[in-house]
Formats: structure tokens, sequence, C-alpha cells
């Protein structure tokens, strides 16, 4: 018939649930991605940091993070959100352990190379854009996006609750949680995550995707902007503290 409007296609069963676990797996990651720098004067004091040494501690989780997020989405790419959620999140747990051994023997040395490492938590972004999109619409897109980077407020979480956790069950013990959630969480994306009806691997080859999207003028604008409003997001959440 004429002008008749066609029915609405039916949402996929568990979209819902695939965005919150999505979600809580980012606010769990960024969580433990800030866990350094929230805890900065508690480090400038134990180790007897100047202004420049903190500066370094407290980025170098972002600055690996920020780089690793080009490794971690090709990999997602290719074996898909849920096995890359679980990586990210069990491989998050060794620098966390390593933080809290480097802070309670006092050694700046171990706590700078634990958050070397512990920037894999700062890829989890480049993991849930491409799996959350590819369970919406294009017309829903910006609305899945926009619920898995309210994730984003882990790092908001990790300033509120680490000071105080440290404060009343101590340093150590609050890695330990923290890597327990991380632990807790792996299990949960494991079991109970599944990928899009119509995701498909990828196995193209990385590199002239890379160079494509590096020829492409919105490439540089966009990354212009990303590094403006997130770098300002995180410039703010690591360094205030």
């Amino acid at each position: 018939m004429a002008g008749a409007v066609s029915p609405p296609v039916a949402a996929p069963a568990g979209r819902a649930l695939n965005l919150t676990l999505a979600t809580s797996t980012s606010v769990v990651c960024f969580w433990a991605w800030n866990s350094i720098a929230t805890l900065s004067a508690f480090y400038t004091q134990h180790l007897h940091l100047n202004p420049a040494t903190t500066g370094v501690l407290v980025a170098m989780p972002v600055f690996v993070g920020s780089l690793g997020r080009i490794v971690v989405g090709a990999l997602t790419d290719k074996y898909g959100g849920r096995a890359m959620f679980t990586f990210v999140l069990l491989a998050s747990i060794v620098p966390i352990l390593l933080v809290a051994v480097g802070g309670s023997l006092d050694s700046f040395a171990l706590v700078l190379a634990a958050g070397v490492l512990l920037g894999v938590a700062g890829t989890v972004f480049a993991v849930g854009i491409p799996f959350v999109s590819a369970w919406y619409e294009p017309a829903r897109r910006g609305f899945a996006t926009g619920v898995f980077g309210a994730g984003m407020g882990g790092t908001a979480l990790a300033a509120f609750l680490n000071p105080r956790l440290v404060a009343a069950i101590g340093y150590v013990p609050t890695h330990l949680l923290i890597a327990a959630i991380l632990a807790v969480m792996a299990a949960i994306i494991w079991f109970r995550l599944k990928e899009a009806p119509g995701w498909t691997r990828s196995n193209a080859p990385v590199m002239p995707k890379l160079i494509d999207a590096a020829k492409t003028p919105v490439t540089w604008k966009l990354c212009f902007l990303y590094a403006v409003l997130f770098g300002g997001f995180v410039s703010f959440a690591t360094y205030l503290p």
C-alpha cells in the first residue's frame, strides 16, 4: 500500500543487558586505571617525590593506555568484545597487585613499572565502542556509545573511594579489593556477555586500514576533538587529586 509505514524492527534479545555489562566493565576498568592518580598524595609523601616526578607517575597509565587503544581496537575487530573485555579485565589485575607491592615497599620504580602495565585498563574504551555499536542500528548508536561512555565515571568513583578505602581498610587491602572486583567482573563478562547477532570477525590486515584512516581529514579532526575533550577530562581526573 502506498504510504504505508513499515513496522518497527524488534530489538535483538539481550541488547540492554549487554550494554549494561559493557558499561559496568568500563566503570571497573576506569576505576583501576585511575587508581595511582587518586592516591598521588600518598605516593608523594611516602616515596618523597617532587611535583615533576609525581606528574610522571600519575601520567604513565594514561599515556600507555592511549597508545594501547590502537592495538586493542584492532584486536577487538578480530576477536570480539567478549574476549577482549575479559582480557583487559584480567590483564589489569597484575599491575594493580604490583602497585600494591610497590607502594608497600616504598619503591618508586616498581609503582612506575606497574603504572606502565596498568595502561591496559584504559584501553577498555576501544573495546566497548565497537562492541555496543554492533548491538544497535545506526540511528541508536549515539545513545549506545553515550551510555557506554558514562563508564568513564569510574575515574570519579576512584577519586571518591580510593583515599577513603585506604584510610578505612589500608593501602594493600584497597588494591586487593580492586583486583577482586576486576576478577569477578571478568567472570561475569566471560559467562554472560554475548556478541551482537550481526557481528562478524575481521581478518583484514590492520596497517592498510590505519593508513586509509590517516589519509582521511575527518580522522584528524576527530582526533583533535577527542584529545581536547577526553584529554581534558582525564587531565582533571588525574592531576586534581
